[in-house]
């Protein structure tokens, strides 16, 4: 005989920022909600971003900072709940915080604060948290019934908030997309965004890898195109721009870097031939860029000796090098360093407006598991923010 289930209006699965965003917000407008999540405590991802400062938004969010198949389905959850929507909760909350650069936004204390605004919201929403629940079978009839560890649930809306596949040493699984397929949902290729890259000495056109070297540059792919540090790592190469620009990269596609954006590097190089004709060219090259760098850039590509014996055509064909020098990374890190996923739930079988399944009435998804993705810095989360708050005004 079937136990009997525990009756909900909503059941969210996944306690995250978007899991949290979407209970706080129906259990406001009276439904009544159970979060569930089969890790041991809510907001494991939000607890340790922006190093545990959490960076919960960024001032500059709008549409175009997203990758999706359809650029256009996150404009009306982004329009409808803004990233000065999601600062006014903060600012009611009492959180102190700060514009660090590009209008990313971090707690001035712990990201412990977020999670704590959250759960509050939640408890004024009188939403059931459940943490430590293993999710045994989803099954659809007439609403959604949830077998779980800690008992059966059901419900006639479910909202799938269980993110994607990055960090999977912090449980992130491929639940949501399974269970979206097995609910008739088409997903997109899935691929780790916002990673390091890997590439060899040969890659880089070096003798070795620079591990630890950062420095300002413009990273490019395409059309796209990201100035903030890059690093050079014993793997390969990270830094903000290069997170950035892993997005648009794909295997065999070759990136750009500028690594003296602010200077005309072939009238620096030849100025200062006249100006110290008996120096190194490495020696020069480290007004410009670190000197480790600058060092295994001169032996690769310059004669030795001093920089009055190299002929102007060859500092010019150096310098062209520095302004647009071609890498052909050699993979990434995958999913265990990515930040994000790219691809997900695919948002042609989602209503833009509530985030609810065109043809599976009461199932929704939101956050990471759908097929949108934001830049570096903030975006990701006012996407999780913005979806969440969607789907809980529609249930």
């Amino acid at each position: 005989m079937t136990a009997l289930a525990e009756a909900f209006d909503i059941v969210i699965v996944g306690a995250g920022a978007a899991g949290l965003m979407c209970a706080l917000t129906a259990g406001q407008r009276g439904r009544k909600v159970l979060l569930i999540d089969q890790a041991d405590k809510v907001g494991a991802k939000i607890l340790i971003s922006g190093g545990g400062r959490c960076n919960f938004t960024n001032l500059h969010s709008k549409p175009d900072r997203f990758l999706s198949d359809n650029p256009d389905f996150c404009r009306s959850a982004l329009g409808r709940y803004t990233q000065d929507d999601f600062i006014a909760l903060v600012e009611r909350h009492g959180i102190a915080y700060h514009e660090k650069t590009l209008g990313q936004l971090f707690c001035d204390g712990s990201a412990r604060a977020i999670v704590a605004m959250l759960m509050a919201e939640c408890a004024t929403g009188g939403v059931s948290v459940r943490v430590d629940h293993t999710i045994t079978d989803v099954s659809h009839g007439d609403g959604f019934r949830v077998e779980a560890s800690g008992g059966s649930f059901s419900a006639p809306a479910l909202v799938l908030a269980t993110g994607g596949l990055s960090i999977p040493k912090m449980g992130a699984t491929g639940f949501a997309y399974d269970l979206a397929r097995r609910f008739g949902l088409r997903v997109t290729e899935t691929l780790p965004g916002l990673v390091p890259l890997t590439a060899t000495p040969r890659a880089l056109g070096l003798r070795q890898l620079l591990a630890g070297v950062a420095l300002d540059a413009i990273a490019s792919c395409g059309a796209a195109r990201f100035r903030e540090n890059i690093l050079f790592t014993h793997r390969g190469l990270s830094g903000p721009a290069i997170l950035q620009i892993s997005s648009y990269w794909r295997q065999g596609d070759t990136i750009m870097l500028d690594v003296t954006p602010d200077k005309d590097a072939s009238a620096f190089l030849i100025e200062r031939k006249h100006a110290r004709p008996k120096a190194e060219a490495k020696t020069v090259l480290a007004e410009l860029l670190p000197a480790r760098l600058a060092h295994a850039l001169a032996e690769a590509c310059l004669p030795a000796g001093p920089i009055a014996n190299i002929p102007d055509r060859a500092l010019a064909t150096f310098a062209a090098r520095l302004k647009c020098w071609e890498i052909q990374p050699t993979g990434s890190e995958g999913w265990a360093k990515a930040e994000v996923t790219l691809g997900g739930i695919d948002t042609r079988d989602l209503s833009s407006k509530t985030m609810q399944a065109r043809n599976v009435p009461g199932l929704y998804a939101i956050g990471e598991a759908v097929d949108v993705t934001g830049w570096l810095g903030g975006y990701n989360f006012q996407w999780a923010w913005s979806s969440g708050w969607c789907a809980g005004q529609a249930v």
